[in-house]
């Protein structure tokens, strides 16, 4: 049994953010030159994205508990 409901969104978002990381990651360790501004996109697009992907799951969500109720 799950302790607690599966939230794609945050998973999105988790992902994107670690990516962030491991690009930092990569620029501190000397791995590869990561200009400060290439991180704006990935960040701000990974929230865009997570927001969508959070928004379209209350959709399913509510459409799901609105069809099991009245079956």
């Amino acid at each position: 049994m799950l302790r607690h409901e599966f939230q794609p969104g945050r998973l999105v978002t988790g992902g994107f953010l670690t990516g962030a990381a491991v690009i930092y990651a990569g620029d501190a360790g000397g791995a590869w030159d990561t200009p400060w501004f290439v991180m704006i996109p990935v960040v701000v697009g990974g929230l865009c994205l997570a927001g969508a992907v959070g928004a379209l799951t209350g959709v399913v969500r509510r459409r799901r508990d609105r069809t099991d109720g009245t079956a």
